[in-house]
């Protein structure tokens, strides 16, 4: 049932944003010439990797520097990206990830290898069903950036804090899979974003 609510979600979504995307791929190719989408590597279901849409929300080749984004004005975000980013619409490409079955709406989001090979067996549980575009970690981290940003060395404290509270919450919904649940997540998700 999750996966019909997927496709059917997904494609209308798709359908629908047209018009926005057509707008938002515009506004990328003014602010900073280059690819309106970035694909990333990302570990999806049982371990596999898979190619995570999104906008390009920043400068060609800046992922070569750091993984994780700090703060809310990190040099490497552009003037559009900042905006993108904030309303969370650079991840709006991954409804097409969702379609393909890659993702699904709900669920763990998902990493990059670097991160999933620090997994702890338990951890790795994550890792048993389709990674998400929101869930109850990405609601509860939603200003992540700026909690890195106050950190001394944001990657350590993404790795030893951030990274196994955001597992613990995953693990709520994984273990409470049900279209309720699922449901819920994507209004919860929806009324964070608008507040």
């Amino acid at each position: 049932m999750i996966r019909l609510c997927d496709i059917v979600f997904s494609l209308f979504g798709l359908l629908f944003l047209s018009p926005l995307f057509l707008i938002v791929a515009l506004w990328i190719v003014i602010d900073d010439p280059g690819p309106v989408f970035y694909r990333q590597q990302r570990v999806g279901k049982d371990g596999k990797d898979f190619g995570l849409l999104k906008f390009r929300s920043m400068r060609i080749g800046a992922d070569q520097m750091s993984l994780i984004t700090i703060g809310d004005r990190d040099p490497r975000v552009t003037r559009a990206g900042y905006y993108l980013r904030k309303l969370k619409i650079d991840e709006l490409p991954q409804l097409w990830n969702v379609l393909v079955g890659d993702m699904s709406l709900v669920g763990p989001r998902p990493e990059v290898r670097r991160y999933v090979d620090l997994y702890t067996p338990e951890q790795r549980q994550v890792l048993s069903v389709r990674p998400g575009i929101t869930d109850y970690a990405s609601i509860e981290y939603i200003d992540e950036n700026r909690l890195l940003a106050a950190s001394k060395d944001p990657d350590r404290t993404y790795i030893e804090q951030i990274m196994p509270a955001k597992i613990a919450l995953n693990m709520r919904y994984i273990n409470h899979r049900t279209i309720g649940e699922y449901m819920r997540i994507i209004l919860l998700t929806i009324t964070k974003i608008i507040r």
